[in-house]
């Protein structure tokens, strides 16, 4: 279905990214990773590098290819296959760069985000605290103004990147008045891997693996006033255009997780016999085909669609509402997608002998990472209220073709 809705110039870019993951990902990569013998994969980002398949949507100035949601969706996918870790690290420059390309300086850009495209520095995002988690406006860091300088401290926990990356994108209070708004205190700033920066752990993880996701210390950092972006107080702003990226990429990402999961489960049941026959006749295994083949024609309906209205230019209020459908949607669903995959392969998809298992594992960080599946129910009703309770309706009152609708007094609120 989808690939009927791709321009020809797009199946060509898609399958510019199918021959890369195909040809320069050894499994061998992924299997240190998954055993934890690799803690942050420079080669991988380097081979993006190579292929120039790193911050894609940003301008060619600096490093990208100027393509569009769609593109970046199509790549997402496509790396996804291998799994969420190396699908988090590609989508890591997409987020920062995010910042970087709408609202940093020329400067910023020619230090940070031009480097970072051509694989020449390598970023992280230090967003979650130890005791915020989706509470992202308690956050508990300060950078305190001193001279031309800020003076950052305080602690990020889940950092992928975190002993690999070059420089961080990080959030803190500068406005330190605990009766100040919360949404006007953080901001956002770009701190390099300097004296005080500290990687003070390395998370066991149950999936996900080889990211190096840990927790950094920064102990009076001195981050140069020109480091921050925007202005002191702009960090809410930044966050929620952040979370376009941030949340886009999980769901198109997690797509390429299921889709492998479920080719692996299909093929399978052509070949697996029982009671002297494939159990693909079963309508027990071939009806769990096509529930989840139906869940991720959905999922690329709906994710597809999220990059194509932003391509348009949607509004931000309808951007945050879509990209949140999106996750949550896609998360859920391909989450039942490769639990369903493993039923259909019985016990071997339980062992190391197929990579359902380790996908299984990976995809389990979706409705968690990026806001919880919780926080995505909250942003989508609200968008949906504020647009539901507007002025702008213009359809068909409904209301009033019920048999009694001129009946007033029985429409009690009370």
């Amino acid at each position: 279905m989808y690939n009927y809705l791709l321009t020809e110039e797009n199946k060509k870019f898609r399958e510019e990214v199918q021959t890369f993951v195909k040809s320069a990902v050894p499994p061998s990569l992924l299997k240190k990773m998954d055993k934890d013998e690799i803690q942050y994969p420079s080669e991988w980002l380097n081979a993006l590098a190579n292929q120039n398949l790193i911050g894609i949507r940003f301008p060619k100035e600096y490093g990208g290819r100027g393509l569009n949601w769609e593109c970046e969706i199509i790549a997402q996918e496509e790396i996804g296959v291998l799994g969420s870790s190396l699908a988090c690290l590609f989508s890591l420059p997409s987020i920062c760069g995010e910042a970087l390309n709408m609202f940093g300086t020329e400067e910023q850009k020619q230090k940070y985000l031009k480097p970072m495209c051509e694989g020449k520095k390598f970023t992280a995002e230090a967003l979650t605290e130890p005791r915020g988690g989706s509470d992202f406006f308690g956050a508990t860091s300060t950078a305190v103004r001193e001279g031309d300088y800020y003076i950052l401290n305080g602690e990020k926990r889940f950092v992928v990147g975190a002993e690999g990356a070059d420089f961080f994108l990080v959030y803190a209070k500068t406005n330190l008045d605990p009766k100040a708004d919360p949404h006007k205190t953080l901001s956002l700033f770009i701190v390099d891997r300097t004296e005080g920066v500290n990687t003070e752990y390395i998370y066991g993880i149950l999936g996900t693996r080889g990211g190096g996701a840990g927790r950094i210390k920064f102990n009076n950092v001195k981050v140069p006033k020109e480091n921050i972006i925007i202005e002191e107080g702009a960090g809410g702003k930044i966050f929620y255009q952040m979370m376009v990226p941030e949340r886009l990429t999980t769901a198109s990402g997690f797509i390429g997780l299921a889709r492998a999961c479920l080719r692996i489960a299909t093929k399978y049941s052509t070949k697996r016999k029982a009671f002297g026959q494939p159990i693909r006749n079963f309508q027990a295994v071939s009806f769990l085909i096509a529930d989840s083949i139906t869940l991720l024609d959905a999922v690329r309906a709906i994710v597809y669609n999220t990059a194509k209205s932003i391509d348009a230019g949607a509004p931000p209020a309808l951007q945050r509402r879509l990209v949140s459908e999106s996750k949550k949607f896609s998360t859920k669903s391909c989450w039942k997608v490769i639990n369903n995959s493993m039923q259909i392969m019985g016990g071997i998809g339980y062992t190391t002998v197929y990579p359902i298992e380790r996908l299984l594992r990976d995809a389990r960080i979706g409705e968690i990472w990026t806001g919880t599946t919780e926080i995505m129910n909250l942003i989508i009703q609200h968008e949906y209220y504020k647009e539901i309770l507007s002025d702008k309706w213009l359809g068909r009152d409904i209301e009033m073709d019920a048999l009694d609708a001129e009946r007033e007094e029985e429409k009690n609120y009370g």
